[in-house]
């Protein structure tokens, strides 16, 4: 039977290979959603909507009426600070009640909504947790956005024969301009501005960061636990734990990052990348020239806050993804190779020197 999902964030770090790994498939049509506009493609129609206009989404969503599958991978980041965190539990609880409310009225052939959340669910940002995380966990102290998500959608699904799937990766590592949730394209310019101006390769965070337990999860490798989870009868109504499956310390992973830029690692220097990048446009610009990179606007490329929050992070961050194993879903990723592996395909396209 056809298949017709629909991709909500369709341009970010997790819905663009989302998008790609269903269309792969052959036998997906996929309609993505987002704000901003994209070209459309074999099997692929893209919605430029905007999920917090009422009057926008019932005029461009009416018309999805055989959509079997939604998978809901949008985000609104806040600004970081406390009121500014707050202030965003709205409007992504709202994108997510507004565009699930649609596509369900409009099919009846729906039968599973994907959502995506993450591990901040048990308070990764917070500081020091229990480990290794567990989807039966207790939540953390509110507020998070997350939480409104799941409590809308739980509620909402109820009664009704369509079930969804609840995700939880930590630190996506895939390539979205514009995304501000990823670290690999702030490693990689990080490393590239650091050796243009002459410097080793130094870890930027927290001494301990460098040697606590950190795990990832590649983009790729999520959009395939998400096909999964779409699609696994035992997964109806399940939340669960999606990582690379293992787990590294940045100071054994930091040696082979400077070895695909050819530079030497240098002592530990803690710095607030946010503060120190900010007058780097004009150096990137001038890179750009020099070694014919692909253009992409300093500002899009790295979301520096995140890649402060990232290497900031000085406890275990430990996730346990036993359950998705015991129901079915058995891929895993070498993170330190994939570390090696995509910053070289950076390089390679151009995207860094």
């Amino acid at each position: 039977m056809q298949k017709k999902a629909v991709v909500v964030g369709a341009l970010g770090v997790i819905g663009r290979y989302i998008v790609e790994r269903l269309v792969a498939e052959g036998d997906w049509q996929v309609v993505g959603l987002s704000r901003r506009p994209e070209k459309n493609g074999p099997r692929y129609r893209h919605v430029s909507v905007d999920l917090l206009d009422l009057d926008d989404v019932a005029a461009k969503l009416k018309d999805l009426r055989d959509v079997t599958h939604v998978f809901y991978a949008a985000f609104q980041p806040g600004t970081g600070n406390a009121a500014g965190y707050a202030s965003v539990i709205a409007p992504n609880r709202d994108m997510l009640v507004n565009s699930v409310t649609a596509i369900a009225e409009a099919s009846r052939s729906l039968q599973r909504v994907v959502l995506v959340t993450g591990t901040k669910y048990y308070g990764t940002h917070l500081g020091p947790l229990k480990t290794p995380m567990r989807e039966t966990d207790p939540r953390h102290m509110p507020p998070d956005f997350y939480f409104d998500q799941i409590d809308w959608l739980t509620g909402f699904q109820r009664g009704k024969r369509w079930s969804w799937t609840e995700l939880r990766p930590q630190t996506l590592c895939g390539f979205a301009p514009g995304t501000a949730m990823s670290i690999l394209p702030a490693i990689a310019v990080y490393a590239a501005i650091s050796k243009e101006l002459g410097l080793p390769l130094r870890f930027p965070g927290k001494p301990g960061a460098y040697g606590t337990i950190y795990q990832v999860t590649e983009s790729s490798h999520f959009a395939s636990a998400a096909l999964w989870a779409a699609t696994e009868k035992r997964a109806a109504n399940q939340a669960y734990n999606i990582t690379n499956g293992d787990y590294f310390r940045w100071r054994n992973v930091w040696p082979r990052i400077a070895q695909v830029f050819g530079m030497q690692v240098g002592e530990l220097q803690t710095i607030n990348l946010t503060q120190q990048m900010a007058d780097k446009a004009d150096l990137w610009a001038e890179m750009s020239r020099k070694y014919k990179l692909k253009k992409f606007d300093f500002g899009q490329l790295v979301a520096w806050p995140f890649a402060d929050y990232v290497f900031g992070s000085d406890w275990d961050v430990m996730s346990d993804v036993t359950k998705s194993r015991q129901h079915g879903f058995h891929e895993v990723v070498d993170s330190e190779a994939m570390f090696e592996r995509l910053l070289t395909r950076f390089r390679k396209e151009k995207i860094v020197p």
